[in-house]
Parts: C-alpha cells; structure tokens; sequence
C-alpha cells in the first residue's frame, strides 16, 4: 500500500468525523531508524459498522473484536480493556468513538510502543514519554495496567534481547508480581517469545532480564538451576555455569549471524542447552562435572517438551549436550576415535558444523586463551567422507554389502587419518 493510499483511507475517515492513527510498533521502529515491517492503525471517533460502511471490502478478523485488513494493513478501533480473570485471554474489550487516542495507548504495555501518529497531520502523540526512553534505551511499563496480562513479562524480555535495552526497576517488580500468572500461559506463546529472542544479536539479555525478576524457575527451570553452580576457575574465569552458558549463546549468535533463520535458532538453542546436566552436579563434587554431558540429554527432552520446542531443536540439543566435550578434545584423539566422532556427529542433525560452532562458543567464552585452530573437525571430518567414501570402497575392494562394507569404510577412514592428520 503506498502512502497516498493511506491518506485517502485517513481522509474518508476524517470525513466521517473520526480520526486515523499509526500506533505501536511501527512508531517505535521508526524512531530508531529500524526498518518497519507491519503497519497497525489505530481510529478514533467513528464505529465497526461506521468503518464497514465506508470501507466494505475490508476483510474483517476477529469476533469479539473486529480487526479490519485493508491491502494488508490492520485497523482496528481506539479501545479499552478490563480484566476479568487471570490470564492472557481474560479481558473484557470496550469500544465507543468517544475512546481518545491517549485512552488507547494507555492500554499499551510499554511506553516505547504506546506512541502514535496522526496520519494527516503528522503530529507525534506520546503521552507516556515513550520518545526519552527511546533516547535513553531503557523498557517502562505504561502504567500499572502492565500487570494485567502475562505475556508481557516474556515480551519484554524479548523487547530487551531486539533493542539491547535494559529494563527499569518498577517494570522488573512488575513481572515479578505476575509470576503466578506466567502458569497461565500457553507453551505456544511462551515458545514464540524464546524463539523470537534467540534470533537477536544478544539473546542472553532475555534471560537476564527474567533472572532480574526472578522468574527464571517457571518456564526455564533448568537454565536457572546452572546459576552458582561453580566451575574449575582455570577453565571457566568467567564464574558459575549460568554466566558461562550466556556467553556461550552469545557467541553462537555472533558466529551463525549470516545463517538461515531456522538453521541459526537450532544451533543457538543448542548452544544455550549444551551444558543443562551441570545443574544436577551433587554440589560435594564441585567444581567438577563428572556425567554432565549424559544427565545433560534428559534434561534438554524434558525442557524441550515443556516449550513443545521443535524436535530437531532438541535432536540438535541433545547431541550439543553428548558431544561437546569430546569436540573439545578432538585434536587430543586417537585416529579411530577422531573416525568414530566424525562418522556419529556428521549423521546428526546438529552437524558436524553446528557441533563445532558450540564448541568454538564453549571453548572462548569468558576470553578464555584457546587455539581455535585446535577445534577444526569440521573441515578434517568433511574432507575424511568426502575422499574415502562408497565409490573409494567398491573401487578399491569391489562390491561389498552390509556389515562386511561398513567396516572397510571405517577401517580406510582411520588409515586417511592416521595418514593425513
């Protein structure tokens, strides 16, 4: 839809005696020189029946609440909210074209997306200062209304991961209050929220963020449970495993920035799991983790599925948890074990890419002093398959089946290693 077009839409509102506004998000993109991807409006001073009547091609969504699409763009009438019950769903919606704008934004959850624009006019509404937190980088609830529905406390923990801004003090205690609540959310919404978070430069924000409110226990238990779990100083300076597997997310962030988006989100959740079995560690066996990578397995299946997480997600986790350790020692192999490494993790669905891009985060987190020249098993692996593979088998020995063939691929993999590396 282009700009006119909207302003044709405005002008038959205006006629009408009502007023058009753009509301949300796009305000707030635009403001931070960030590309706009959806347009919401907002109208003032006229009906749903009003609006079909002036617009009757408009596809309508919604029954409780009528959503009109236009080319689009979604327009919805200025409203007001009363909470019924706990919940994300339990409100009760009101609508009447005397609901000003700033009633409307006053609904909003954080100041940051409760400023809107006059279509006409151009004029910038921000009655709750929305414009100075920008500038200043910091997330604020509306008002106290914030607290009405869960789901904020996830959104604006995944707002913090986008922008890289922190949360003020009243908002935080603001999520701790709904904690309660949090039960009452779906896996689905909760899901959408970590996914959306791990797709940013700097996920671990999301989580510190919930660890601030101290929320971290109702949906990511298991990620709460690594915090002061200690570790052995010499390897891990940066402190318990909870700081060390942030800087491991954000590592995997930084090295899978150019990757497709579901490509990127399996290897950072795996990145994010890798070390899960270190907080079930007796604490009378610290700072060593004797098992963890095995206990680690069972815990990604259980923290998947609470998130219903996609099942290559946790096929993805599961081998981050088994593997990484010997990914960190690979150098350190013998031949036939290097074989059997490559020939196990190349079949996963994590790969042996994606293995040793958690490696790599694990090995350098906390600015830790390690050769990344060490950790090349990728490239070493997929050069090993690729040269000794079926068509190096049937010319060498001719036609061999089942078991018979399976074990003269290994056997002349561990020569090209024993020979080449």
């Amino acid at each position: 839809m282009q700009k006119s077009d909207i302003l044709i839409i405005a002008n038959k509102i205006r006629q009408y005696g009502g007023n058009l506004y753009l509301v949300g998000g796009a305000i707030r993109d635009k403001l931070l020189g960030r590309e706009v991807h959806d347009e919401d409006y907002c109208v003032t001073g006229i009906t749903s029946k009003q609006f079909r009547e002036i617009f009757p091609n408009a596809y309508i969504r919604g029954k409780a609440f009528e959503v009109f699409d236009i080319n689009g763009k979604e327009f919805a009438m200025a409203r007001t909210e009363e909470k019924q019950g706990k919940g994300h769903k339990e409100f009760e919606i009101n609508t009447d074209p005397k609901i000003t704008i700033e009633q409307d934004l006053a609904r909003r959850d954080i100041t940051i997306n409760s400023i809107a624009q006059d279509v006409l006019t151009g004029e910038i509404i921000d009655p709750f200062h929305g414009k100075k937190d920008i500038e200043n980088k910091i997330i604020r609830a509306t008002t106290s209304a914030f607290k009405e529905d869960p789901l904020r406390v996830y959104r604006v923990s995944r707002f913090a991961a986008q922008l890289g801004f922190s949360v003020d003090k009243k908002t935080i205690n603001y999520m701790n209050e709904l904690k309660e609540e949090l039960e009452t959310l779906s896996k689905e919404r909760v899901f959408t929220e970590l996914s959306k978070a791990l797709d940013t430069e700097k996920p671990s924000i999301f989580f510190e963020v919930l660890k601030q409110a101290n929320i971290l226990d109702v949906h990511f238990k298991e990620i709460k449970d690594l915090i002061d779990v200690e570790q052995p100083v010499k390897y891990h300076p940066e402190g318990d495993a909870y700081n060390h597997t942030m800087l491991v997310l954000d590592m995997s962030s930084k090295l899978t920035k150019n990757y497709e988006t579901e490509r990127k989100l399996e290897i950072r959740f795996a990145a994010l799991v890798h070390d899960l079995g270190k907080g079930t560690t007796p604490k009378e066996q610290y700072p060593h983790h004797y098992g963890h990578e095995e206990r680690g397995v069972n815990l990604v299946g259980v923290f998947g599925n609470r998130l219903k997480v996609p099942n290559n997600w946790i096929k993805c986790g599961k081998t981050a948890c088994r593997e990484h350790m010997r990914g960190g020692i690979f150098y350190k192999m013998k031949p036939a074990k290097r074989v059997e490494f490559i020939e196990r993790v190349d079949k996963s669905l994590l790969g042996l890419d994606g293995l040793q891009i958690v490696v790599i985060s694990d090995k350098t987190s906390g600015g830790r002093d390690n050769d990344i020249n060490d950790i090349n098993f990728e490239t070493i692996g997929d050069l090993c398959l690729s040269e000794i593979n079926g068509n190096y088998i049937k010319k060498k020995y001719g036609f061999l089946e089942g078991i018979q063939f399976g074990d003269k691929l290994h056997e002349e993999r561990v020569k090209w290693m024993k020979q080449n590396i």
